[in-house]
């Protein structure tokens, strides 16, 4: 008579104190020989088997006793054979189809089979229902413990990219990885400028130095799931729902909020072998169509699709396209140098006033945090007191946790836009009087693009001729310049006054803002010679 072994060991521990599974074959090797029962083949499964590779182990054996004609199955113990009800109806069929065969339990000295005795099967039955109850606890126990360290704002899992754990068990904290952050931070900076594919980005981050455990490249669905993951600003998703984290956040709200637009829309970056300037950023001025770029012989040439109803034939030159575009970088560079001190004067007036904004929201924003705080702390111990349910608990508490985290971000967003105000006005009035250099010098047809978006909207060409409108960024500024390099503003007392019309913000102006503000972190009042700027810098579309 011909046998299976079958062996599982389900802990480490048990590994650990001596019950590994050559120990269990040995064991069952010994029972087969003294019984005179021939070995067959061993299935194994170890307790760093997935719950799916488990199942699959146990239908293999059952198929091979079907396929083998095998009517004999040893292993050690009931809790080793089966461990939910399940497989142990599996058994009982298997049994039950054929009074030969028989399932020998070692170390409990038990063999069944389809004539057993009704104790037997009675036995049987309740070690079965004991070792699903195990497991069923097992299961809660864990799913208890994931829970609280969720509400201890940690998640109960490996981190992404950019993350490593550390801390003891029952500790173990996410803290950002100083040798791997920058591979998260360069991965959403690359897809939120609109022209990375993931496929491009996990190729580009496998030439900087990103691998696998086993040193391959980072596939692309593994990227899309780094880009989809609110993990990176502070909330962790577990089973479908955010819960606020303490972990510190790699990525702001609003590049994670661009990238999750770009990864749910229809025009999300795709792979391209050849990458055009004006891609995805020139119309035809006729019909509207997106103009197709294709490259011929070393040389970029764009038309129209005549997607509509459409009698545009020219196929423009990129470089012709380019030539045109200069002309609108041009006109935005001063002759009159004596602006410059009417500029810097504006923007640091400006700026003192955005401070005195930014001052007051912030203190409303950190009081209203404190606030929020304090309910949840309260409702948390009329929770224990009996006061409120569970239900009325839970609502409550992510209630308040969502307001929080929103006010978080604002905090946060208060916090670099204070400093950044003038920064970027400096950085964008200073932009204006060097983009043709900077546009000829840039070392790549994407980061054309991007100053194209920065400072143009509206792009289209009509039979060859291009037009265009500046973005919000640089109307004020192309404005002013034109003013003052006009003849009309060859007088001192003329020039003056257009630039105090456009840059210089009046009292009246800063009080009404003020005073329509009452509650300014959520307002979209302020200071209005600069127009708010997203950190991208790009118009909207």
């Amino acid at each position: 008579m011909k046998s299976v072994l079958f062996c599982r060991v389900s802990s480490k521990e048990q590994e650990d104190e001596g019950y590994s599974l050559p120990a269990q074959e040995k064991l069952l090797l010994a029972y087969a020989m003294q019984k005179g029962i021939e070995r067959g083949r061993t299935f194994s499964i170890s307790e760093s088997a997935s719950g799916k590779m488990q199942r699959d182990t146990f239908n293999e054996m059952l198929q091979y006793l079907k396929d083998s004609h095998i009517k004999v199955i040893i292993c050690e113990k009931v809790d080793r054979l089966t461990r939910n009800l399940k497989d142990a109806v599996a058994i009982n069929d298997w049994i039950n189809q054929d009074p030969e065969r028989q399932v020998h339990f070692v170390k409990e000295n038990v063999t069944l089979n389809r004539d057993s005795r009704s104790n037997e099967k009675f036995i049987w039955n309740i070690k079965v229902s004991v070792a699903q109850y195990y497991i069923d606890n097992l299961s809660e126990e864990v799913k208890k413990g994931q829970k609280e360290k969720l509400a201890q704002g940690w998640l109960p899992t490996k981190p992404p990219l950019g993350y490593k754990i550390v801390g003891e068990k029952g500790r173990k904290i996410h803290v950002p990885d100083e040798e791997k952050k920058h591979f998260a931070l360069r991965m959403f900076s690359l897809y939120a400028s609109g022209n990375w594919s993931t496929k491009r980005i996990a190729e580009q981050l496998f030439e900087e130095g990103l691998r696998t455990d086993n040193g391959r490249m980072v596939p692309k669905s593994r990227i899309h799931e780094y880009l989809s993951d609110p993990f990176y600003i502070g909330l962790n998703r577990w089973n479908g729902e955010c819960y606020p984290g303490k972990q510190e956040r790699l990525i702001t709200q609003e590049i994670f909020d661009k990238v999750q637009q770009l990864l749910k829309g229809k025009n999300s970056p795709k792979y391209k072998k050849h990458i055009f300037v004006f891609r995805g950023h020139l119309r035809c001025a006729e019909c509207g169509g997106l103009i197709t770029w294709e490259s011929q012989k070393g040389t970029n040439y764009g038309h129209c699709n005549h997607y509509r109803d459409c009698k545009q034939s020219t196929w423009s030159k990129e470089y012709e396209i380019e030539d045109q575009l200069m002309g609108g970088f041009k006109a935005l560079e001063l002759k009159n140098t004596r602006l410059i001190g009417w500029i810097s004067k504006a923007l640091k007036e400006s700026h003192r006033e955005e401070l005195a904004y930014y001052q007051g929201s912030l203190d409303e924003l950190k009081e209203r945090h404190d606030t929020l705080q304090r309910r949840i702390e309260r409702i948390y111990e009329d929770k224990l007191d009996g006061i409120i349910d569970r239900d009325t608990y839970q609502r409550k508490f992510q209630e308040y946790t969502a307001e929080r985290q929103r006010v978080l971000e604002k905090i946060e967003q208060h916090g670099t836009a204070n400093t950044k105000y003038y920064e970027l006005g400096s950085h964008i009035f200073d932009l204006s009087q060097q983009a043709q250099r900077v546009y000829r010098t840039a070392k790549s047809p994407e980061d054309k693009g991007r100053l194209i978006r920065l400072v143009f909207t509206n792009l289209r060409v009509d039979n060859g001729k291009l037009s265009y409108e500046y973005s919000k960024a640089f109307q004020l500024l192309h404005q002013a310049v034109s003013l003052t390099n006009g003849s009309d503003c060859s007088k001192e007392t003329i020039f003056e006054q257009t630039v105090k019309n456009i840059f210089e913000p009046t009292q009246k102006r800063v009080a009404q803002s003020v005073k329509q503000s009452k509650t300014p972190s959520l307002s979209t009042e302020r200071p209005a010679w600069l127009p708010r700027l997203d950190s991208n810098q790009q118009p909207p579309r």
